[in-house]
């Protein structure tokens, strides 16, 4: 339950923060907004690594870990950042959100489906699929207008 809860609560901040980036970007532009929010999340989280992680892991670890690709996620957020102020501005949040989510959904089961990044591969089901189906045409009813 606990994890559904953090869930919810990271998809209405990453909706909430696209609203914001969003409306930065139309008195700025898309990369200066993109600057300023990694500039800020990064700072936030020094922060938090120096009041909760810092005696405990060493950032020299970093450079330990196996799969180096792995050491993109900033780079990735990046993009993400940018796509997600292209499509608030193009579709609206409500649109934009369900666009996003639905794709994390698709692509986060294509990568169990098939094991990718060291994640444990499962067998395909017919119920997620339709779950997938089924969200995709609530975009397409949430988007109908006579």
């Amino acid at each position: 339950m606990w994890g559904f809860l953090i869930a919810m609560l990271s998809g209405a901040l990453m909706a909430i923060q696209g609203v914001f980036n969003t409306g930065v970007t139309k008195e700025t532009g898309p990369w200066l907004t993109n600057s300023f929010v990694q500039l800020t999340g990064f700072l936030v989280c020094v922060g938090f690594y120096l009041f909760s992680e810092m005696g405990k892991v060493s950032v020299g670890d970093l450079f330990k870990i196996e799969h180096k690709y792995m050491l993109c996620g900033g780079i990735i957020g990046a993009f993400i950042t940018f796509t997600v102020i292209q499509s608030m501005s193009s579709l609206g949040p409500a649109q934009a959100t369900l666009a996003i989510v639905i794709t994390q959904v698709l692509v986060g089961y294509l990568v169990e489906l098939f094991g990718l990044f060291g994640i444990e591969k499962t067998e395909f089901s017919w119920t997620k699929l339709l779950g997938i189906v089924i969200a995709i045409c609530g975009i397409i009813l949430f988007k109908w207008e006579k």
